[in-house]
């Protein structure tokens, strides 16, 4: 298969878009991932579906909402029967393998992952199933697993898991090899705990670090948790270290990207970016993911592959991290599983013309749905308030349009749509929507 790409896809943990300079962060110069946008493609409104690690991962890999796939809250394992893109390429004579976090296996912690599980990417000896320990250490014992040492102690350039990972994805890129190969790196970072390895902790001065204006907001949706941000100096601290985990990471996508190009191979391997959600860090008094703000759904996607991607292509239409499955597999050549609820965007990604509905639909849990579309978020939370904000005049989301008289007709299209979506996929929320 001596014409066939190889598949990289490098997936972050809680990586907001502004942590990026391609998307126009100012805090943390990110080259070596812009080199992807400018290479390749820029998704400026990809949106995951859920915002929360395992039913995100999920619907990432297998191109299925959380209620199909099985694993629609934290530490539920995915169906034994879903077909992950690896698989898809697997069964097309493809090597595949995975290193990182995989967090698809149930409750196990670190839970190195069994050969039997691994859900198609048969190469996966550093696959753990969660954790975001600071230092992993080799056991040059044969079979026995790698150590994982208490969050508090950190690791250097060699043992810090970003760091590590990166070395243990380099040997399985630069392997000589018959077959076109499939790898997913899932690095944990920049996920918390904040603390991140020298150099890169005193990177950037916590005084220099921007607050979100909306950290003290006032009148919130009855949904919205009571506050959970620290106070401002912790916030600023827990910032630095954030944008220092995030520069690591750049600096070891670099590193992958000059294996490839040493082995020759960077030209014939699409290599994507992105990550399974959003993190607050302080907007909306919010912490973390799980909840309904954008800033939890909008994430990083880019994509190199020079053979079918125009360089500084860019792409504004609205795309689902439901969407990839289709999207990668038809790129590549092949035909779709069939099973998928996402779309292809393949036509998109190479420039050419297409139809193309800019909507997202949002599958946080059986009690909260809703919607993106390219001007507006509207959404649910069963018993409790609704929400409508104006994507392009109201970035921030304080300005709550639901009961605005003048978006009454507008709200209840949204809504007669998105019920009819929920009740096509058989959606748990499905029955409370028709009634909203």
């Amino acid at each position: 298969m001596p014409d066939t790409p190889n598949l990289l896809v490098i997936h972050t943990d809680e990586q907001s878009c502004w942590t990026l300079s391609a998307y126009n962060g100012t805090l943390v110069e990110t080259p070596h991932i812009d080199s992807l946008a400018n290479e390749g493609a820029i998704l400026t409104n990809f949106m995951v579906n859920v915002a929360v690690c395992t039913p995100s991962r999920g619907v990432f890999l297998t191109g299925r909402y959380e209620h199909v796939h099985g694993a629609y809250r934290n530490n539920i394992p995915l169906n034994r029967d879903e077909i992950t893109f690896a698989q898809a390429l697997k069964d097309r004579g493809y090597d595949t393998g995975y290193a990182g976090k995989w967090h698809l296996d149930g409750p196990p912690r670190p839970g190195w992952v069994h050969p039997e599980r691994t859900m198609g990417f048969d190469d996966a000896q550093y696959m753990f199933n969660r954790g975001h320990w600071k230092k992993i250490e080799d056991v040059d014992m044969g079979d026995v697993q790698p150590t994982v040492f208490s969050y508090k102690t950190m690791g250097d350039e060699k043992t810090y898991p970003t760091d590590w990972l990166t070395e243990k994805t380099n040997e399985f890129l630069t392997r000589d090899r018959e077959n076109p190969f499939c790898f997913m790196l899932s690095i944990p970072d920049p996920h918390p705990p904040f603390p991140v390895r020298a150099p890169y902790d005193t990177m950037y001065n916590p005084a220099d670090m921007p607050l979100p204006d909306t950290r003290n907001e006032e009148n919130q949706p009855s949904w919205v948790p009571k506050k959970q941000a620290p106070n401002d100096d912790i916030l600023r601290k827990h910032t630095a270290h954030y944008c220092g985990m995030v520069k690591l990471i750049d600096d070891c996508v670099g590193k992958m990207l000059n294996a490839l190009r040493e082995k020759g191979i960077l030209d014939n391997t699409i290599v994507v970016f992105t990550s399974d959600h959003g993190e607050y860090l302080g907007e909306h008094g919010l912490m973390g993911k799980n909840q309904l703000y954008e800033t939890a759904y909008r994430v990083p996607m880019l994509i190199r592959w020079p053979e079918k991607i125009p360089a500084g292509t860019r792409i504004d239409r609205l795309v689902g991290s439901v969407d990839f499955m289709p999207t990668i597999l038809t790129l590549m050549g092949f035909e779709p599983c069939g099973r998928e609820h996402g779309r292809d965007a393949s036509a998109l990604l190479r420039g050419e013309k297409t139809e193309w509905n800019d909507i997202c639909y949002i599958h946080h849990d059986p009690n909260r749905a809703g919607v993106f579309t390219s001007n507006y978020e509207l959404a649910y939370v069963k018993d409790h308030d609704p929400i409508l904000f104006d994507r392009q005049n109201d970035p921030d989301q304080v300005n709550n349009l639901f009961d605005a008289p003048e978006h009454r007709e507008m709200i209840a299209a949204m809504t007669a749509d998105l019920a009819a979506h929920h009740a096509s996929v058989n959606s748990p929320s499905a029955e409370w929507l028709g009634k909203a």
